[in-house]
């Protein structure tokens, strides 16, 4: 089975910047089975990138992704729970659409989750909700603040939230109320804060609440209070921090808050202070911070406490630190990260940590951590998220995990990788790429690539490579391009190469070259292009080439050249495109073609054109899109389209269509993506996405989607579960 991709390049110069993204910018015929779902389908084994996806191929079972991300990991929102073993996201768990910044568990293995959010699994949920211990979303708890949550505490069946919001739980409720646990209602507690509520503690009969306050419970409080649990009044206690206060813990008879302070309860403390939990005043206990303390929890005779100083109980401590709860003094556990901390949760001999940080224990650690609670070193728990962790809580074995990530559980990967076509998670295949890869083929046992890299598979090669399926370490095979290669197609022996190189395989070729699939040389045959060659296609004896060209293969040509696969010689086919081709699809005796022109084949045609493959000249069949087609996939009696257009076929449609083969109207297929679409590949009922977007097919996917062919929505990238 041959299998091909090549990358659509812009208009730009050798050694410009990557591509530049556009702005986003009839009756329609409908596909068999056509249905509409609104419903956001997610799930984790829908996989995700960091960066864009130039290129995507498939041989069946395994799809090959090429582009300029360093990450890839499963599609899990800004909140998941994760295996306090392995680090993976639960198998089913409703995705959260926004950020995370507080977490409690529900006691029976569910969660209160709170934030910036305004949908969960799909449903509207505002700012609050509860993942029930199945995974579900308990859809009929629905408190609907106004504004964000930031903080949660639990105490049998009374939810406490404090936060942004002025109504929550169907009450005017200002940024703190109890909510029922079963119902979601508020109760007629109503400390009514003047301003936000950070953090909260409980302790007995006690709410501890602290933020950016200064009223609460009735009273004048600055910025911290103790309110009755019962009536909502603030008690007498007044610690008065001079600045707002982010973190609570209460252990035993003491209160620990850490903040932005430099004084509280009656002392000068900076940052972090104990205080005793019946009169308020600051306790001897004064760790001295240097800057922000914004997360504290409490196990034993050690506070843990996370931030943004760097230097905290008499030692220097990079954002995170272990205090003896008798002296104040760091212990010698000493984690380092280079950035903040903002979340801390402790469970047995572990403290789990999330933030900013990249770094941490001793290892590369990306925004969340597990650390040995006697030495500080990194554990081997590795979820990797991709963005920032605000939010953790630890209920048996699992660990929940909130922030503004939008996936977390997934690998490292540079501008390459192998995703299982059943499972959607990217296999142990890494051939790690140093810079982009724009161009894919597959061949029996081996994958080429081309782009801009100088090492990939553990080996020094220039621009193209030739990479083993199974191992992911690069072959002796060796063209060693001068310059980036833009499009790859494979035809037996032959491996055929376009980009903006002029050495190639041994040999001067100037932006197009055939070489030798075992050796890598260079071919005699030599097009010898005048500018860039953007895309290939292979069919029988004839290679077609696209790009900025105006003279290959010793002719006129613009554009668009049909070359002999023999000689190298331009065929009489002559389309004469006005701007750049930067795809093609051929199916039986048409040549499809997307890029930039707005004229070919003799006729005008918007983008993308359908030329015969005899003649050269356009067909009657005109989409006409309204901007760059950059991708094509032929699928039976539809031809898929990619790019950045937002019209096509006679229809509004985003980046991404399916257009009928003989009419080129716009079926009702319409996966509505949020911007461009780059590189498209088909297999069976799966349409295979990749490109700029962090949103198709009616759910959040960054970069990389698999779609249903028959609906357009984005589907699971399990095949058994699906056909």
């Amino acid at each position: 089975m041959l299998l091909l991709s090549s990358w659509a390049v812009a208009q730009q110069a050798p050694g410009d910047s990557e591509r530049i993204q556009a702005p986003p910018e009839v009756p329609a015929i409908a596909l068999p089975g056509e249905a509409e779902d609104s419903a956001d389908r997610s799930s984790p084994d829908t996989w995700v990138t960091d960066g864009p996806v130039w290129a995507v191929v498939s041989d069946g079972t395994t799809i090959y992704i090429g582009g300029t991300f360093s990450y890839v990991g499963p599609n899990t929102g800004c909140g998941a729970p994760l295996s306090a073993s392995t680090g993976l996201p639960a198998s089913t768990f409703p995705k959260v659409n926004d950020t995370v910044m507080a977490v409690a568990p529900d006691g029976s293995g569910g969660w209160y989750i709170g934030g910036t959010f305004t949908a969960v699994a799909g449903v509207s949920r505002s700012h609050i909700a509860h993942i029930l211990s199945n995974g579900a979303l308990d859809v009929s708890w629905d408190p609907n603040a106004d504004e964000d949550v930031a903080t949660l505490a639990v105490n049998g069946s009374i939810v406490y939230a404090g936060g942004r919001f002025t109504s929550i739980g169907g009450q005017p409720r200002n940024h703190i109320a109890a909510l029922d646990g079963a119902t979601g209602a508020a109760t007629s507690w109503n400390p009514d804060a003047n301003t936000w509520v950070n953090a909260l503690a409980l302790s007995g009969s006690t709410v501890y609440a602290a933020g950016s306050f200064t009223s609460i419970g009735g009273q004048s409080k600055g910025y911290i209070a103790a309110l009755d649990a019962g009536t909502g009044a603030a008690a007498s206690w007044n610690p008065s921090a001079s600045h707002p206060v982010y973190a609570l813990a209460v252990s035993g008879s003491t209160v620990y808050a850490g903040g932005g302070f430099t004084s509280i309860g009656g002392q000068t403390r900076s940052h972090i202070a104990a205080l005793d939990a019946a009169t308020g005043t600051a306790t001897s206990w004064n760790p001295d911070a240097n800057s922000n303390v914004d997360a504290l929890t409490v196990s034993g005779s050690t506070v843990y406490a996370g931030g943004y100083f760097t230097s905290i109980g008499g030692q220097a401590r990079s954002c995170i630190a272990a205090l003896d709860t008798a002296t104040g003094n760091a212990t010698s556990w000493n984690p380092g990260t280079d950035n903040g901390v903002e979340a801390l949760a402790v469970s047995g001999s572990t403290v789990y940590a999330g933030g900013w940080f990249t770094n941490i224990g001793g290892q590369s650690r990306n925004h969340i951590a597990a650390l040995d609670a006697a030495t500080g070193t990194a554990t081997s728990w590795n979820p990797n998220a991709y963005g920032s962790v605000h939010a953790l809580a630890v209920s048996e074995s699992t660990v929940y995990a909130g922030g503004g990530f939008t996936s977390i559980g997934g690998q490292p990967r540079n501008c390459i990788a192998a995703l299982n076509a059943l499972t959607g998670a990217a296999t142990s295949w890494n051939p790690d790429a140093n810079q982009a890869v724009y161009a894919l083929a597959v061949s029996g046992s081996t994958v080429y690539a081309g782009g801009r890299f100088t090492s990939i598979g553990g080996q020094p090669r220039n621009s193209i490579a030739a990479v083993d399926a199974a191992s992911g370490k690069t072959t002796s095979w060796n063209p060693n391009a001068d310059h980036a290669v833009l499009a790859l197609a494979v035809s037996g022996p032959t491996v055929y190469a376009g980009g903006w190189f002029t050495t190639i395989g041994g040999q001067s070729r100037h932006y197009i070259a055939a070489l030798d699939g075992a050796a890598g040389a260079a071919a005699s045959w030599n097009p010898n292009a005048d500018n860039a060659v953007n895309a290939l296609a292979v069919s029988g004896s004839t290679v077609y080439a696209g790009g900025r060209f105006t003279s290959i293969g010793g002719q006129t040509r613009s554009h668009v050249a049909a070359l002999d696969a023999a000689s190298g010689a331009a065929t009489s086919w002559n389309p004469d495109a006005n701007s750049d081709v930067e795809a093609f699809a051929v199916s039986g005796s048409t040549v499809y073609a997307g890029g930039r022109f707005t004229s070919i084949g003799g006729q005008p045609g918007n983008y993308i054109a359908a030329l015969d493959a005899a003649s050269g000249t356009a067909a009657s069949w005109t989409p006409n899109a309204d901007h760059a087609v950059c991708a094509l996939a032929v699928s039976g009696s539809t031809v898929y389209a990619g790019g950045r257009f937002t019209s096509i076929g006679g229809q509004p449609r985003n980046y991404i269509a399916a257009l009928d083969a003989a009419s080129g109207t716009a079926a009702l297929w319409n996966p509505d993506a949020d911007n461009s679409v780059l590189a498209l590949a088909v297999n069976g009922s799966k349409v295979y996405a990749g490109g700029w977007f962090t949103s198709i097919g009616g759910q959040t996917g960054k970069h990389i989607a698999v779609l249903d062919a028959t609906t357009g929505k984005a589907a699971s990238w399990n095949l058994k579960a699906n056909e």
